[in-house]
């Protein structure tokens, strides 16, 4: 998974979300909010964006994309399909951002 914390237009989120792995299995996605994010200070923000990334580099092998969308205040995790991972990983960012609540997740 490449990591990066640019901050930059882009394209709509269903055109940029993988589908699949590279063995052509289905991904597993999961939305968690985090409500008042884009009212907090910069240096909040940074502090939030730095602990969000520190579990997905934690789960870098199960993590296939993520995306932080300030406008909405929302945070968009695919992962490869193993038994429980979505939960794990939502779970692991609550606990580091306790304010991010799991909203939804599709899993396959």
């Amino acid at each position: 998974m490449k990591v990066s914390s640019a901050i930059s237009p882009a394209e709509p989120l269903w055109k940029r979300v993988p589908m699949q792995n590279a063995e052509g299995k289905n991904l597993s996605d999961f939305m968690m909010i985090i409500p008042q994010l884009k009212h907090q200070s910069a240096d909040k923000i940074k502090a939030i964006v730095n602990e969000i990334e520190q579990v997905l580099r934690f789960y870098e092998k199960q993590v296939v994309f993520a995306d932080l969308n300030l406008n909405l205040n929302v945070l968009w995790v695919s992962v490869q399909p193993v038994a429980g991972i979505c939960l794990e990983v939502a779970a692991a960012i609550h606990h580091r951002v306790p304010e991010a609540k799991l909203v939804a997740s599709k899993i396959n």
